[in-house]
Order: C-alpha cells, then structure tokens, then sequence
C-alpha cells in the first residue's frame, strides 16, 4: 500500500485523486454518483501519512511503556492509577461513575470492572446515590490514597522521560491544541452517533 492508501498499481483515470468521473476524462453522458453511494476516502499524501504513524507510536507505544512501568514499580495498571488519581483530587475523594468515566476517556462498562478489582483490594468504595435511576459513587479510601501517592513520583519520573522532556517548550503548546482538538472531534463523534442511535 503506497502513501495515499492504494495497493499495487493507481487507475489512471484521476479519481485516485479523488476526482469526479466528469473531471478525470470520463465520457460525456457518464452518470452522475448516486447520493446513496458511499463518497471516495480521502487517502493520505506523504507528510500526512507520516504525521499519523508518528502519532501512532505516540497513542500505542506510550500508554504501554507507562503502563508495563507503573505495573513493575506500583502493582498498578495505567489505568488503576488514572482512576485513583482523579478520586484523589475530588472533594472528599468522591466522584459519580459516570463523571469518572468521562475523566479517564473510558466507557462505565469497562471502568465497572476496574472499580471493582479496586474495591476488592480496598483502594476504594462504592455507594448508591439516592433518588431515582441507578447512580452511583466511588470513594478513595486511606489504603487508596496511600497507594496513588507513592506511585505519583514514579508516574511523573516516566511521562518527563517519555514526553515532557522529549520536546521544545513550544510543542508542548502544539500538542496541548492537538489533544485537545482530537478529544473534541472525538466527542463530536460520540454525541452524533449517540443522537443516530437514540433516533432509531
């Protein structure tokens, strides 16, 4: 597969390119595309095909360096930490699952599990809330706290080695925009398919 995402030999009509069939040449009288057929990807050129693997090492390789070393040092997944940590910033140490969820960019279902593992371990505890639906908080305990403290410095020693003091000051700025406009569109994403699926 070449640099805008095609296998083997590219058409020579232009719409590799992306061109309509009127604008690569086609016969005059050729129909038009259906509006129910599915438009043509827009493939990658070279400098973006390159900015993307960059980053994928970045989405891939990081969170497992950062986990398979907070595991050997703290007896915790990235995830755990994440978790424990964000409990340990909140008042009293609480926080809804569903607010939990949207910190850590994680699904209930998959937080429910992890939550669970902790609280067998006593790092945390869980309580209904009352009123109606089925709403519930999570609390930090001491043991909790104790544990997300001593694997802070370590944490932090990792992501300096692995990141921070890996770039110039001025791409901490371009990557602080760059998350936080894929979080953006990521969320966008989320809310028109929640909005497709609600409408069905």
């Amino acid at each position: 597969m070449d640099a805008d995402g095609h296998r083997g030999q590219r058409p020579q009509d232009g719409t590799a390119a992306g061109l309509s069939p009127s604008d690569a040449g086609a016969p005059a009288g050729t129909a038009a595309q259906s509006p129910h057929e599915v438009a043509a990807p827009r493939w990658l050129d070279a400098d973006e095909l390159a900015a993307w693997l960059a980053n994928s090492a970045i989405m891939i390789s990081l969170p497992a360096a950062l986990d398979a070393r907070m595991q050997r040092e703290s007896q915790l997944t990235f995830f755990e930490y994440m978790v424990l940590s964000v409990l340990s910033e909140e008042p009293e140490r609480t926080m809804q699952m569903s607010g939990l969820a949207a910190r850590t960019s994680s699904s209930l279902s998959r937080l429910s599990h992890v939550v669970a593992r902790l609280e067998n371990r006593g790092l945390l505890t869980r309580s209904r809330i009352p009123g109606a639906g089925r709403r519930t908080n999570t609390t930090l305990t001491e043991s909790g706290y104790d544990v997300v403290a001593a694997a802070a410095p370590g944490h932090v020693a990792a992501v300096r080695e692995y990141l921070i003091d890996q770039v110039l000051p001025d791409d901490l700025s371009a990557l602080r925009r760059i998350g936080t406009a894929v979080e953006a569109a990521i969320k966008r994403g989320e809310a028109s398919t929640a909005s497709v699926v609600h409408a069905r």
